[in-house]
């Protein structure tokens, strides 16, 4: 077995093709040892349109299965997952993941279902940070903050889509972020690759460049329900979090700068622990979790554990894999009966998030880990949502 590459920011030749660094992500993901297996000839990538933009241009969607029947549906709007097929105990396959039917509730979606988001996921405190000694503004779009790359974040942008192999299957989507997009600087290459393999694990790998120092903190934005998408809440999900600390933040979900021992209180998932066991313990506005918890491994940029969630109706498990310092835990608080797929109306703490990530607001903390990215860096990271039943 290959050992991973450390993830994170390394020294590159910028004059390599961006093709060549799809690949290069792509092969690494086969690579990760806690999901690697023979890939099967049974996989495959198939396309087909989802729908057209305002100005006519049509969007692809690429569904990547697996020789077990599991499948997943990536969008190249946003790079979005717009289904995820995962089988339960009986074998049933069913879509584990909140999203709509059509390409039209998408480009109006406010909760971010499925999306890439970037150029910075999660919120930066008024629209506002200083990079080398000169202040940057960003679009304020989520009360008096920046939320999820700004008001034309990654979420809201065309990819270009490759596919990089049938047996796995595995496509990647990259996308050029000029300097002064959404108030940031630099242009910005980024790649996301995503394969599904055959021990029903979708790997996720990210990486980017750029021609500027610039702030970077990508991740992807699912919700999922491991009961199948808009089956109720998902307060009786068993979840635990290999953190024994988290960012508190202040009445508008800013962290304070703090990192806290999260022991003995609300947020505590170091044991599998029903999500909705102390949620109203929680305060916020409204009432859940939204927070980021600093994994135990954070700093040593180790491939590692950060997260398990159980449904014991199904059956299905989910373990989530990553390099990053980070996971949101939010639990679609603000929900409130919105349509989704099958006019099944989502409800409050109808699905669970966990956003790898770098923490939210770091460049305004010098305490968190740094989200920098300078010229002749790529930033590289993996996620990999792996699911089983028991």
């Amino acid at each position: 077995m290959v050992p991973l590459p450390i993830m994170g920011k390394h020294p590159i030749n910028l004059s390599i093709p961006m093709k060549s660094l799809l690949t290069t992500l792509s092969i690494l993901a086969l690579m990760l040892p806690q999901v690697q297996g023979a890939s099967s000839p049974g996989s495959n990538v198939t396309t087909s349109v989802f729908g057209k933009l305002p100005l006519g241009a049509p969007v692809t969607l690429y569904t990547l299965t697996n020789k077990r029947g599991a499948s997943v549906s990536i969008m190249d709007y946003g790079a979005t997952v717009v289904n995820l097929r995962m089988p339960d105990r009986r074998g049933k396959l069913d879509d584990v993941v909140l999203g709509f039917d059509t390409l039209a509730s998408y480009i109006s979606n406010k909760p971010y279902f499925g999306a890439t988001v970037g150029r910075y996921a999660n919120r930066i405190a008024k629209g506002r940070f200083t990079l080398d000694g000169k202040v940057y503004h960003l679009p304020i779009n989520n009360g008096e903050n920046s939320l999820h790359g700004g008001k034309v974040g990654f979420n809201k942008k065309m990819w270009t889509a490759h596919i990089v192999s049938q047996h796995p299957a595995a496509v990647a989507f990259s996308l050029a972020s000029p300097n002064g997009d959404q108030g940031y600087p630099g242009t910005l290459k980024t790649t996301v690759t995503y394969i599904l393999n055959d021990q029903n694990a979708l790997i996720i790998l990210y990486g980017a460049s750029t021609d500027r120092p610039t702030v970077l903190n990508l991740t992807n934005h699912s919700y999922f329900n491991l009961a199948g998408a808009g089956n109720g809440q998902v307060l009786n999900h068993r979840v635990k979090i290999n953190a024994f600390y988290y960012t508190p933040t202040d009445a508008h979900l800013i962290p304070t700068g703090e990192i806290r021992s999260l022991i003995g209180t609300p947020f505590d998932f170091r044991k599998f622990t029903p999500i909705g066991a102390a949620i109203q313990q929680t305060g916020g506005n409204p009432i859940g979790y939204d927070h980021n918890y600093v994994l135990a491994k954070a700093g040593s940029k180790r491939f590692a554990l950060a997260a398990e969630v159980y449904e014991p109706t199904s059956g299905r498990f989910l373990k989530v894999f990553t390099d990053q310092p980070g996971v949101q835990f939010y639990t679609a608080n603000f929900l409130n009966g919105i349509p989704g797929k099958g006019g099944k109306k989502y409800p409050q703490y109808g699905a669970f998030c966990l956003e790898t990530q770098h923490f939210p607001d770091s460049p305004n903390h010098q305490n968190f880990p740094s989200t920098v990215l300078r010229p002749g860096e790529i930033f590289r990271s993996a996620t990999v949502y792996k699911f089983g039943v028991r």
